[in-house]
């Protein structure tokens, strides 16, 4: 009510000028909403992930999982490590008839290894995927619309209100403490 009144004011007393702002406000007013509602969905998602990234080094959500992987047989622990590519791979006894390694064991007669550890649930671990894309991934396009659109969100909030209104220098202050407090944490 208050903002409709001061429009009126501001309308009024430069029409000429002023038409202008207001329409180019209303006009990134709109593209706003209707952006930021289709992307409500996208960030709930995003910060849950984000969230369940936070402990991805503890096990938090995290149950057991083991494999049966074939292999060639009489196989070495070192030519096992390079083949199963495992995270804080070691070998603890290497005998003639088995590797034992940290995640498992390894029988050198059948070439089966039987690998556990522990990860997320299926559904979770898609949604660590898709925090983690990276350019070999489809999702990989989902992450760059996303952060163009927060991008767009930044920028069209500075041309929702007319300059002159108080609602705007309260909004850049606010702008500018917030990069400030960015800066802080990204630099210290």
């Amino acid at each position: 009510m208050v903002f409709h009144s001061a429009l009126n004011l501001i309308r009024i007393s430069n029409k000429a000028n002023t038409m202008t702002s207001l329409k180019t406000a209303n006009t990134f007013r709109k593209y706003h909403r209707l952006l930021g509602f289709f992307l409500a969905g996208i960030m709930a998602i995003y910060a849950s992930s984000g969230v369940l990234m936070i402990f991805r080094t503890t096990d938090f959500l995290k149950y057991e999982q083991t494999s049966e992987r074939h292999l060639e047989s009489n196989l070495g622990g070192s030519q096992l490590g390079k083949i199963l590519r495992l995270k804080d791979y070691k070998v603890l006894e290497d005998t003639d008839t088995q590797v034992v390694f940290s995640q498992g064991n390894y029988d050198k007669n059948s070439g089966v290894a039987m690998v556990s550890g522990k990860d997320y649930h299926p559904v979770l671990q898609k949604l660590v995927k898709m925090h983690k894309a990276t350019v070999n991934s489809p999702l990989y396009f989902l992450n760059i619309f996303f952060g163009a659109s927060l991008l767009f969100f930044a920028i069209s909030s500075f041309f929702m209100f007319v300059p002159r209104l108080s609602t705007y220098r309260t909004g850049l202050k606010f702008a500018a403490a917030g990069m400030v407090l960015a800066l802080i944490v990204v630099l210290f």
